[in-house]
């Protein structure tokens, strides 16, 4: 059984979520091949093998300088038929949702989504999703080959192996019908802060914090603790603060090591996005909130008191 891990990168660096899955096809497969695909991404791809994987895969072509799934697919699609790869793993993201979807489509391949975990069992490979809105887990596996998989970000950490891996040229052959849709424009949102995907503390603030001006003391906590700052959907849908940010089942889902919870009642909507956190602080001043049946420590008070007095502590350790 060959492994491929899809590398989806963000300018000159690789997503987080990508490389986590990079690390757990590692422990999973005796030799994992990565692929990248874009334009000047060769330095790039020589660090794959510092993450554990025995050969990379380069697509370097002007044709893939726009983030667009069909030109990705025909790539993957020629790299399966060369070199008999029957595993594709993805790490969750928009573009690499569409490009799992098409390599899909275009094979005739099984593919599975949401996945929490992967495990070989008697050399087949078995996924873990959660169902029924995460109350549940259940194992899914394939019956079609290629064996296509998207993992929900988050779910793995990337782990540096010290190691090498030959680079190898893919070539790089668009279909007509793969160049009919093209980028009109491309803009970055503003953020002050590290992105809350790859972020280790995360302040994150709900409609308990009464208004769109109630983010600045998230955004000071945020700032104190050097971390960054998320949003559930009622705050977004509301307008207070940028949909980038928003965490949870229509949203991203995060693993930092701390996430701080200012004015979230913890629906399972919510719960979904962050679950997998290491140490889950709430502050809400409803003690009947949902969020403090899973948080490993709760707080029952105003935030508006609370927060701004934590920052000053924070601040106060860290120039004492």
């Amino acid at each position: 059984m060959g492994a491929l891990v899809y590398v989806e990168h963000h300018g000159s660096a690789p997503v987080k979520a990508s490389l986590g899955v990079l690390a757990k096809a590692v422990k999973l497969f005796p030799d994992v091949a990565a692929i990248v695909c874009g334009s000047g991404v060769r330095e790039l791809a020589g660090t794959l093998g510092a993450y554990g994987a025995a050969t990379v895969y380069v697509a370097d072509d002007e044709a893939l300088s726009a983030p667009l799934p069909q030109p990705r697919v025909d790539v993957l699609e020629r790299v399966l038929a060369d070199h008999g790869v029957d595993t594709v793993l993805f790490g969750s993201s928009v573009l690499a949702t569409d490009v799992a979807a098409g390599l899909a489509a275009r094979t005739g391949g099984g593919l599975n989504w949401d996945l929490v975990d992967l495990r070989l069992e008697n050399g087949r490979l078995v996924g873990t999703r959660p169902a029924l809105q995460d109350s549940v887990y259940v194992d899914v596996g394939w019956k079609t080959a290629p064996r296509l998989a998207l993992v929900r970000s988050g779910s793995f950490e990337p782990a540096q192996t010290g190691g090498s891996a030959p680079v190898v040229d893919v070539p790089v052959e668009v279909s007509e019908f793969s160049r009919a849709a093209t980028l009109a424009g491309h803009e970055s949102a503003e953020s002050s802060g590290p992105a809350i995907e790859g972020a280790e503390v995360i302040v994150a603030g709900g409609r308990g914090l009464g208004s769109p001006d109630g983010f600045r003391l998230c955004e000071e906590l945020a700032g104190a603790l050097g971390g960054a700052v998320a949003s559930t959907r009622a705050v977004v849908d509301s307008g207070w603060y940028p949909y980038s940010t928003q965490v949870g089942q229509t949203g991203k889902t995060v693993a930092p090591k701390l996430y701080v919870a200012c004015g979230i009642s913890g629906a399972i909507q919510h719960k979904v996005g962050m679950q997998g956190s290491g140490t889950i602080v709430a502050i809400n001043k409803d003690r009947n909130a949902p969020i403090f049946d899973y948080c490993d420590l709760g707080i029952v008070g105003d935030l508006h008191a609370i927060v701004p007095r934590l920052t000053e502590l924070v601040r106060q350790r860290k120039t004492g």
